[in-house]
């Protein structure tokens, strides 16, 4: 496996060996002679936008303060100590998307968002730790980092941001454009910008296992097949009328326990969970769907859009928070587009019909474009 210059040299396998969940890693130069991709009068633009996520911390004579957006105005540049901070950019624009597509050496699954923070000289959100891992890649200015393996996470309280109230730093860095900075889950962490400044953070996704169970007990209740009625006709009169009888409990634990779920259940849940769209995502359909849309797939191929998420598991397939089961020479075309995000002309001129029936579906409902 290659070298990565994005990690400092360390393959992707060695940086999940020694790193991942582990212990912070600070990568100077992981892409050097790195530029925004978006200027801050873009990215002020973006907030605005009913179907971004946005919010705006502000710090002002020691009190944190957060709005949400969408921010139809934001404190003048020159006013220190203020923090944009933008989520899903990657949804949004192309060139972000590419970025955060270089992270793919963590599955799909797992790779959640671009978020880009722009701050104001001394703007930060305050001494924190994230749930998830996060790289935190510095696009324009300087950020000092201040970080500690603390085990203390109690929070201040009443404030309306999540701020660690004992926050012991143990190592500093100031981060130049290029350079960026790994941390694992619950790795406290404060930066402070030194001037203007950009930073881009690639965030995961790691659902509470408690939230997994909910939906996973939502999903089952569609497929939960157990036929009858309770009924008692061996009853005895009752001495006490308001008592549950054990009987009943043990009739109804019987039946309950009939209630089981297989690995392929488990499966399509997950696939569909984590391929579901945020609340926040909109597709675009194409203006006038194509009437020979074949001949021009066979030219142009297919590109997922940068919105789309499309996983698969053995013979399952899930695309933005629906699944199907796949035959193995469809599966092989299926699991191709998944993967590279794109069928070139060639390969797209020879699936089959029912995946040529699907992809002008996914087309028509702006899941995927030519290329």
């Amino acid at each position: 496996m290659k070298k990565n210059t994005l990690l400092g040299g360390l393959t992707p396998a060695q940086f999940l060996r020694d790193y991942w969940h582990k212990k912070p890693l600070l990568i100077r130069q992981a892409l050097p002679g790195f530029t925004p991709l978006l200027t801050p009068e873009a990215l002020f633009a973006m907030a605005q936008r009913e179907d971004v996520e946005s919010r705006l911390v502000t710090h002002v004579k020691q009190q944190w303060q957060v709005a949400n957006g969408p921010l139809e105005k934001l404190p003048p540049i020159s006013q220190k100590d203020w923090t944009l901070l933008v989520q899903g950019v990657n949804l949004h624009h192309d060139g972000a998307d590419s970025l955060l597509r270089q992270f793919r050496f963590i599955p799909d699954a797992r790779l959640d968002d671009l978020m880009i923070s722009y701050a104001t000289d001394t703007g930060g959100v305050g001494p924190h730790f994230d749930s998830c891992d996060v790289f935190l890649l510095q696009a324009h200015g300087q950020r000092r980092w201040k970080i500690g393996a603390t085990q203390d996470l109690t929070l201040v309280k009443g404030s309306s941001l999540k701020i660690l109230k004992n926050f012991v730093p143990e190592q500093e860095f100031v981060l130049e454009p290029g350079d960026m900075l790994y941390l694992p889950p619950q790795y406290a962490h404060e930066g402070t910008a030194i001037g203007e400044c950009m930073t881009y953070s690639i965030g995961f996704r790691a659902p509470p296992f408690q939230e997994l169970g909910e939906a996973f007990l939502q999903f089952m209740a569609d497929s939960i097949d157990l036929p009858g009625r309770y009924a008692d006709p061996d009853l005895k009169p009752a001495k006490h009328p308001a008592e549950i009888s054990r009987e009943m409990l043990a009739q109804i634990a019987d039946e309950l326990n009939k209630v089981r779920f297989t690995e392929d259940d488990i499966a399509i849940f997950v696939g569909e969970y984590l391929s579901e769209p945020k609340a926040s995502v909109f597709f675009e359909s194409p203006a006038r769907p194509l009437a020979r849309f074949r001949a021009t797939l066979a030219k142009r191929g297919i590109v997922l859009s940068r919105k789309t998420q499309m996983l698969y598991r053995g013979k399952h397939v899930f695309i933005n928070g629906e699944s199907f089961a796949a035959g193995r020479a469809d599966k092989a075309s299926l699991t191709l587009l998944a993967d590279q995000r794109q069928l070139d002309g060639a390969t797209a001129a020879q699936v089959s019909t029912d995946v040529l029936e699907a992809l002008y579906t996914w087309y028509e409902d702006g899941w995927v474009t030519l290329g």
